[in-house]
């Protein structure tokens, strides 16, 4: 039986630590917007490295768009593409399923 190359190119993106976690945090912001700071001080344990780098991975599969406002100072935020924000409602059944069926210790 052969595999979907879609289902297969999705799980390559989302697979990846931290990018479905992107995607869910920006489905939750107004206006499906953040800035960097802002994310890099809700996902506790990313790294600023690893935030540009996967903000970057994300924008090139165009599921984030990131906006330049000039100023001072410049006001850099990112923003779910209509794409991305298609995959976030694809994320909620996946949600619903795991605080359904996936037990966490939510005390630690």
């Amino acid at each position: 039986m052969k595999i979907c190359p879609y289902l297969e190119s999705s799980f390559e993106i989302l697979g990846r630590r931290w990018n479905g976690l992107i995607i869910h945090y920006l489905s939750n912001c107004p206006d499906f917007t953040a800035h960097f700071s802002h994310m890099k001080r809700d996902l506790n344990d990313i790294t600023p490295r690893s935030l540009s780098l996967k903000l970057t991975e994300l924008a090139e599969h165009g599921l984030i768009v990131k906006r330049v406002t000039d100023g001072t100072p410049v006001l850099i935020s990112y923003h779910l593409s209509d794409k991305g924000q298609q995959l976030a409602l694809a994320l909620k059944p996946i949600q619903e399923w795991a605080q359904q069926h996936i037990e966490l210790d939510l005390t630690k």
